[in-house]
């Protein structure tokens, strides 16, 4: 089913709306968390999916920026930047604004890397 993987050139990736490329970050980073936590240990659904909602939770997303921004690269940042800024069509139910958009900025770099096939980047990101 996931045989042939889309990738976009970079140039490409950048016309896409941030909110577009937070739309895949979202589920990229949401398959990366809830793989390492059942790769980490033998837990009942019900506390996987406690655990996962911490951390995709967009307290969570901005929490972790926190750490990343500096790490970066200038075509990352011009993308968090991108999403961060972005008109978006929801408001979080649980988190404050600017929480809400940096959490959207973080999902749009995850996005554009995936998009552009540089999953190593993620990986590089995301303390792989």
């Amino acid at each position: 089913m996931f045989n042939e993987k889309i990738i976009l050139q970079a140039g490409q990736a950048k016309q896409l709306s941030p909110v577009t490329l937070a739309f895949v970050g979202d589920a990229v980073y949401s398959l990366y968390i809830r793989a390492n936590l059942v790769a980490a240990a033998d837990r009942k659904p019900s506390d996987l999916q406690k655990l996962a909602s911490q951390k995709v939770s967009a307290h969570g997303q901005s929490e972790l920026l926190k750490t990343l921004e500096g790490r970066l690269t200038e075509e990352e940042h011009e993308i968090y930047l991108r999403g961060r800024n972005a008109k978006k069509a929801t408001k979080s139910k649980n988190a404050d604004v600017a929480e809400y958009n940096r959490s959207t900025g973080f999902e749009a770099v995850l996005g554009f890397l995936y998009l552009t096939g540089n999953e190593e980047r993620i990986h590089t990101l995301l303390g792989e």
